[in-house]
């Protein structure tokens, strides 16, 4: 129906008549392919129709005319070009692709994944062989290794083309030179290739090595014994459990064996949860490297063993698990488990709520589970991907200028092999010349840039500046300096997932962290009133009815508020009380009561939000703790020290759609019965009572980016509350529509409840958070954060740490289940400009099904993107698409196992290494330890390892067009014979020993200080349009080289006298310092270094040439005619040059010039 609401009831007929037009348009095109696209674009109960209504109106409805196909979803515009058009425009690249794609399936057939029957501590019963429960992160084995190097090296052109070369030495007609001349540095480069993935493959393998070696107790018949993570098979039962200190264990033992195996255990493959140590049967576990919620989940054991007497009993009973296959979705499970040595059978269903998935961390007691998955098959594994070889856009601009310089070469071949005519074998003079022209691609290209890679990785790591940074991958360093878009998690990353109670207001009264004092003092008071009262008095009631004193009627107001307040905080939430157990103890009785210390330093607070924990601990800081929980009952204990105890009659657990919490609790004490209820205000402000200020203050508090919570309570009546009861229980036995039954029911008691105050709750964000993302927006860089946590959480942190400014509207986009609502809510989108977009992970799913080209054009247009409730295989999907869509760079930042598969999806990933894990870090190709660290990396170092390799790429193949200018010019004087000019150790020396040095000491090369760069991120943006290395600069270089080589190369023929060797050593020695002196013209700031590889370069020749007697006349080369003749075309080749730069540095200085004075 939704497609049949119209968005604007009057078009105008301008609109009409397009609309005609573009029915004509599609009737035209006759059914086509297009034809029958129901599977995919529409729903069963939507209307093709939609595919007609394009996203773009105006105030006065559709004005659009063919134009609007832009607009269209894709699949209705896509024009197919066929034939030879289509194959040579990029057809054989998919030729290709399908092929290997096709025989890399047939080689790696996956195997199908099936239900699985798991008996417990039996893995040799299992029917089939599973896999190996261990961590890879590496690229290859040690079959692949060189094969896949190998292969990655030569997929460049560049190093093919000098493969070819190589290989054409072997051929005698076609050989020049000596074939080290050739090989040499083709082995060198591949040699330092070789050795430096080597390198982080053995890393790689040392970081998994150590996590596979993680060691867990394992319970067999013949009791626990100790086996590595890799080693644990389905059907094993595994014991996670925390260190305890036992008696008479000194303690130094007892922290090497906790650091070592026990303590924060994560759980090393996906289980069925049997047994705990907790007595309620239930514990919580911590989910945050796999769903990135701080949250700790409530899981309840398999109620059949909890209740086995010891541990010893689960392998004298005969019983199995029956698990589905393996699934992505980690937020359900379906399973049964059934016990066979029982009169009848017992069989007991399994949900997600009896799983503990691998990667998560038991947060209290210990557990036991029988394990069901491993390896690839759990649930952490199969929601990330496999890495891959990263390609930089700085090696693959390279790649497309090789591609030209090759096509120079093919063109001055040719005008050579024309100019000297076709008699004769032209092919074979055509092949040579191509050969002796080969340096215009010079081979040490890739050779210096990897060395300058290595360089840039270990100044990143030597950075004082940001202490803990690893460098995983050090093929991309530039691209930290080509980012456009950041994607970002929040849990951990942004946050330091600690929350902090700020603010409690009352109405009247509103009391932040510097009076919490007085909160204290007012609680203390009520609290001895009360107990000063007779038996059986209502504590409530109690500060109304002080008796006489000085204090003014107003502040007995006042303190009643902030007593109910206090107290319902204290008592409406499922936060648990645990304590640590001062002795472990061993063996069977592990699991028994241990002595425990109820002392306020051992007390830890469970729940299953952070904002619980931070409510509870406000009212231990105030005087009001919670000592003790189970499913029953809950004690508190009062500033006097008094316990109070409260039944737990009902509990309602918070849920996304009602966004409120409720408990109805018994004082003991009183037999008062009340309903407490706590949510959010959007929720709450319908069921409280009639007040001016609710809706005003929780704007005030949203923008201090505080998390708001509205309390509320209503007292019920013994009467009131037996008929809820009877009504509740009723409902809950309902087959059918028990859900909605369920919530008319508590709805019936969510009525004119007291408003108690509203809560204020601060998420602490990570040091420097706010001034990092600002200096990124000014970098030019469009930050989006992708979370699993929920919508408002999401928002708030977006705004407490200023990615949405105060002053920018929020668009939250409404929740969409089918194609119709995604299509209005994408109109009522494109309506909004400058707006930051918040959407929820169902929505974004619907609407990429359907408009993703849409939905991507318009998230980009916003200036921050917040997408919340994301699982991990959506966060890779977003960055995707946005590097299809944009074509620009990304970078991807996180701390969590649930953002390993957006890390690895990035063109640029960066994990940060915390107590949330290694798991981002180690998949990650930049580990930092702190968010605002990223702000150095990319505007210091990403910055100048872009700068440095690009006018190091340049100038390489600046010293190889010069020589293949001088050798043009060469063959060109002596009638185009295809004779090399220079040859043997002349030409590797020239691009090693006499050049190589400093040329690469412009890795060290930078244009500000590292302190400009981050006070002015504003020249970071500079490089996202990449000119520092484009088509305009590599032509301005290619006219300099042929400029430059053509004077060294007449100069010297004019000059030389009566030998020809004369014009070899002057036309050398002028090439090797007019390279110098253009390296030291290109330096912006002098390192002692520079000066060193200048001189050590000129050394190094001048002392070669008295071994270089097969090259050089030494009698000619001592003399002072060699000398001035040197100097004056040195000079000549150099000297406009720089007049050229020192004129374009004062008539139009670029913006760095200006900070750099």
């Amino acid at each position: 129906m939704a497609d049949q609401i119209p968005l604007y009831p009057v078009r105008s007929a301008a609109a009409a008549a397009a609309s005609h037009r573009r029915a004509a348009y599609y009737s035209s095109a006759g059914p086509g392919p297009g034809a029958d696209r129901r599977g995919r674009y529409q729903l069963e109960d939507e209307s093709a129709h939609l595919d007609e209504m394009p996203l773009m109106m105006s105030e006065e409805g559709f004005e659009n005319d063919e134009s609007d196909y832009h607009t269209l979803p894709r699949a209705r515009i896509t024009r197919r070009r066929r034939g030879l058009e289509w194959f040579v425009c990029g057809g054989w690249k998919f030729l290709c692709t399908s092929c290997c794609d096709w025989l890399i399936n047939v080689c790696q057939r996956k195997k199908e994944l099936k239900a699985r029957t798991v008996w417990l501590g039996c893995p040799e019963k299992c029917e089939e062989k599973h896999p190996r429960n261990s961590i890879k992160n590496q690229k290859y084995n040690v079959f692949t290794f060189i094969p896949g190097v190998l292969y990655e090296q030569f997929k460049f052109f560049l190093n093919l083309y000098f493969l070819v070369v190589s290989c054409s030495q072997f051929v005698p007609a076609l050989k020049i030179g000596y074939l080290y001349t050739y090989w040499a540095p083709l082995g060198f480069v591949l040699a330092v290739t070789i050795a430096r993935e080597a390198i982080d493959e053995f890393r790689r393998f040392q970081r998994d090595k150590e996590m596979n070696s993680q060691l867990y107790s394992k319970l067999t018949v013949r009791g626990k014994v100790q086996v590595k993570s890799s080693d644990i098979q389905v059907g094993d039962l595994i014991i996670v459990e925390k260190a305890f200190l036992s008696c008479g264990q000194h303690p130094l033992m007892y922290m090497l064996q906790a650091s070592a195996s026990f303590q924060n255990q994560r759980i090393p493959s996906d289980m069925v949860f049997l047994r705990t140590s907790e007595k309620a049967g239930s514990c919580f576990i911590r989910t945050d490297q796999l769903d990135g919620e701080t949250d700790w989940k409530l899981k309840v054991a398999v109620s059949c063993t909890q209740r086995l007497p010891a541990l010893g009993d689960l392998f004298s009973i005969s019983a199995y698990v029956y698990a589905q296959k393996p699934q992505l979705d980690i937020h359900s499970f379906e399973g049964t488990f059934t016990r066979e040595d029982s009169d009848p059978p017992i069989h007991e269903s399994l949900s997600i709520e009896n799983t503990l998935w691998a990667s998560t961390v038991v947060a209290s007691g210990t557990v036991i589970g029988v394990v069901i998955y491993t390896g690839k098959e759990t649930r952490s594994v199969m929601n990330t991907s496999n890495p891959k070889n990263k390609v930089g856009l700085l090696d693959l601009e390279l790649n497309q200028l090789t591609k030209a310089l090759f096509l120079a070469l093919v063109v001055l071949s040719v005008v050579m092999v024309t100019l000297q005519g076709f008699a004769g074998p032209w092919y074979r003079n055509l092949f040579r010349f191509l050969l002796l022209f080969s340096y215009i691609i010079p081979i040490s290209l890739r050779v210096n840039l990897d060395m300058g890679k290595a360089a840039y990785g270990w100044m990143i790591m030597k950075d004082e500046n940001i202490p803990g940074t690893v460098v995983r991958t050090s093929t991309i360093p530039e691209e930290l300096g080509r980012l456009v878009y950041l994607l970002t998690d929040k849990t951990g990353t942004l946050t330091q997932n600690e929350m902090v109670f700020k603010r409690l207001h009352l109405g009247t009264v509103s009391y932040g962290t510097d009076t919490m004092d007085e909160i204290q003092s007012h609680v203390l008071n009520s609290y001895l009133q009360v107990h000063s009262q007779p038996s059986g008095h209502n504590p409530s009631s109690a500060p109304l009815r002080r008796s006489q004193s000085s204090t003014p009627k107003v502040k007995k107001s006042v303190s009643s508020r902030i007593h109910e307040a206090v107290k319902a905080i204290a008592l409406c939430h499922n936060v648990t009380p645990v304590y640590e157990a001062r002795a472990g103890i061993t063996g069977e009785t592990e699991f028994a009561e241990a002595d425990q210390d109820f002392s306020d330093e051992n007390r830890t607070y469970q729940a299953s939000s952070p904002d619980e924990v931070a409510l509870v601990r406000w009212t231990e800081s105030v005087g009001l703790t919670l000592v003790s929980r189970d499913l029953a009952s809950m004690q508190l204990k009062t500033p006097s020290g008094q316990v109070l105890t409260y039944c737990i009659l009902q509990m309602f657990p918070f849920t996304s759609e009602s966004k409120r919490m409720g408990i109805i609790v018994r004082d003991e004490s009183t037999a008062e019965i009340t309903f407490y209820m706590k949510g959010a205000d959007v929720a709450m402000s319908t069921i409280v009572q009639y007040n001016d200020w609710l809706e005003e203050e929780c704007g005030n508090m949203a923008r201090e980016g505080l998390r708001t919570l509205v309390v509320a309570k209503r007292t019920l009546t013994e009467e009131q509350y037996q008929d809820f009861e009877s009504r509740y229980s009723q409902a809950k036995l309902s087959i059918h529509d028990r859900a909605l039954k369920v919530a008319a029911v508590v709805e019936s008691l969510e009525r004119e409840m007291e408003l108690l105050c509203l809560t204020g709750v601060e998420d602490q964000l990570q040091a420097d958070v706010r001034p990092t993302l600002e200096m990124l927006r000014n970098a030019g860089i469009k930050i989006w954060m992708l979370t699993g946590d929920k919508l408002e959480t999401a928002t708030c942190i977006a705004k407490s740490s200023h990615l949405v400014s105060r002053t920018q509207d929020i668009h939250v986009f409404r929740p969409v289940t089918n194609r119709g609502e995604a299509h209005l809510e994408l109109n009522a989108f494109r309506r909004k400009h400058d707006c930051a977009l918040v959407i929820s992970g169902d929505s974004l799913e619907v609407c990429l099904r359907y408009y993703e080209h849409e939905l991507v054009e318009l998230a980009c247009q916003c200036p921050a993107v917040v997408c919340c409730r994301c699982s991990p295989t959506q966060k890779a999907h977003i960055v995707t698409l946005l590097r299809q869509h944009t074509r620009k760079r990304t970078c991807a930042i996180g701390d969590g196992g649930n953002d390993v598969s957006m890390i690895q999806a990035a063109d640029c990933g960066i994990g940060i290494e915390g107590k949330e894990g290694k798991q981002a870090s180690l998949a990650a190709d930049f580990s930092i330890t702190q968010f605002r660290h990223i702000g150095r990396l990319l505007m210091v170092h990403g910055r100048n390892s872009y700068k440095r390799s690009a006018a190091l790429g340049q100038f390489v193949m600046h010293r190889g067009l010069i020589i293949s200018t001088m050798q043009a010019v060469f063959s060109s004087v002596f009638y185009f014979a295809s004779v090399p000019l220079y040859q043997g150790f002349l030409m590797v020396g020239y691009a090693t020993i006499y050049t190589m040095f400093p040329v690469f000491s412009l890795v060290l090369d930078q244009d500000v200080k590292p302190e400009m760069a981050i006070l002015y991120p504003e020249l970071y943006k500079d490089l996202t349009k990449g000119r520092s290395l484009s088509f305009k600069t590599f032509l301005i270089w290619v006219l300099i080289s042929i400029y430059q080589g053509g004077i060294l190369m007449y100069g010297a023929l004019l000059l030389f006298e009566d030998e020809f060797v004369h014009v070899v050593a002057i036309s050398f020695t002028a090439l090797i310092l007019t390279e110098l002196l253009m390296v030291a013209l290109t330096i912006r700031t002098w390192h002692w270094l520079m000066v060193v590889a200048e001189f050590l370069s000129l050394g190094c020749y001048v002392a070669s040439l008295a071994f270089l007697n097969e090259y050089f006349d030494v009698a000619f080369i001592t003399t002072v005619t060699f000398l001035w003749k040197v100097s004056a075309i040195t000079v000549v080749s150099c000297l406009p040059l720089y007049v050229l730069k020192y004129l374009k540095r004062k008539l139009s200085p670029p913006s760095y010039s200006k900070l750099s004075s």
